[in-house]
């Protein structure tokens, strides 16, 4: 009888730099964008051939300190540029759906950051308007792609945890309250759901899938959004999820993921780690994996891009490693769980 080997599985690495070359368009230069940019500089071969921006010296400033061709000082011009093949969609998560259907409506395939929208109406509408279109369109849930993402993928599928029983993540950070950012007014979409929720809501559908029954306590900011959310998923199979998102108390942002042969200990942040730990189920440490391709952090927002780039030359509309539909139920998660703890809906007057 053979024995299934205990090792963690090496990741089934391709190097950013041999994805083929899109041409890319930045819509509104911030911060996210700017560590986008840098990245695709850094590790692939893509082309950042333009930005828009709201006015056209904010994209003039970014396109000069990146070096890129052409700046645009409106968001219909950037993606009314022939050149542009994808646009990555970096605004508020509150203006996704306004931007990405102008996009889509221009051709353009697109890469949205996360979370695709406030809503899972608004996320519907965004796919059935790519689809629609035909053109590819993926939320920038930039863990997926990451080498360690697929460590874990490979160790679950394979059995190596054997029937799972608990995922635990948690995400939370102390921001200082003031009601007119994008946190805590829900005109602005906020709250810690949307602005950190998506992460350990995605995280949980990753590994036991979309099929989560939620029942969610949290507390409210001031302004009626919520500040702190803690989730139980549950699973028809007895599998469960213990999540907490929340934007008033630093937590250590970790995960880990049980079954009943055994554990994986992700480093903090779990969206980032350096390690994973796998011990049995009597706690015996049995191996480790630790990231050694030198792209920590938002160096890593690569991978998404050269997936990205390697599926639409494929053919394809959308990921296979993170498909619309899921999208689209982490957000059917996050609203249920909102409107169980009481928390303004996007959009409310604060």
């Amino acid at each position: 009888m053979t024995m299934m080997s205990t090792a963690l599985p090496s990741p089934r690495f391709t190097d950013p730099r041999d994805a083929p070359v899109l041409r890319w368009g930045i819509l509104a230069p911030g911060a996210i964008a700017n560590d986008f940019v840098d990245s695709l500089v850094r590790h692939t071969d893509q082309r950042v051939v333009a930005a828009g921006s709201r006015t056209l010296e904010r994209a003039q400033e970014f396109a000069r300190k990146h070096g890129i061709d052409r700046a645009y000082g409106s968001y219909g011009e950037l993606v009314a540029d022939p050149e542009v093949d994808v646009v990555y969609i970096a605004s508020p998560h509150s203006l996704h759906e306004e931007h990405a259907m102008l996009a889509i409506a221009a051709g353009k395939h697109v890469l949205i950051e996360k979370p695709i929208a406030p809503t899972a109406a608004a996320a519907r509408r965004i796919v059935e308007a790519a689809r629609a279109a035909g053109v590819f369109a993926m939320e920038a849930m930039w863990t997926r792609y990451r080498p360690q993402s697929d460590v874990i993928r490979q160790t679950v599928e394979n059995g190596l945890l054997g029937e799972l029983r608990i995922v635990t993540a948690d995400f939370g950070g102390a921001a200082a309250f003031d009601p007119a950012s994008r946190i805590f007014d829900p005109r602005l979409a906020g709250g810690a759901l949307l602005d950190l929720g998506v992460y350990v809501a995605a995280w949980a559908t990753f590994i036991l899938g979309t099929e989560l029954e939620v029942t969610a306590r949290g507390r409210l900011a001031p302004t009626g959004v919520d500040a702190h959310a803690a989730l139980i998923l549950s699973s028809a199979g007895g599998a469960h999820a213990l999540l907490s998102a929340g934007v008033d108390a630093a937590t250590p942002v970790r995960s880990v993921i049980a079954g009943e042969r055994g554990r994986l200990e992700v480093s903090s942040p779990f969206w980032d780690a350096d390690t994973i730990t796998f011990y049995d189920a009597d706690g015996t440490l049995v191996d480790e994996w630790a990231d050694t391709f030198d792209r920590p952090a938002r160096q890593s927002l690569c991978y998404q891009a050269a997936a990205l780039a390697r599926y639409v030359d494929a053919g394809l509309t959308e990921s296979p490693l993170h498909g619309l539909d899921e999208t689209i139920r982490v957000l059917e998660m996050l609203d249920d769980a909102r409107r169980q703890i009481g928390g303004a809906e996007p959009g409310d007057p604060a």
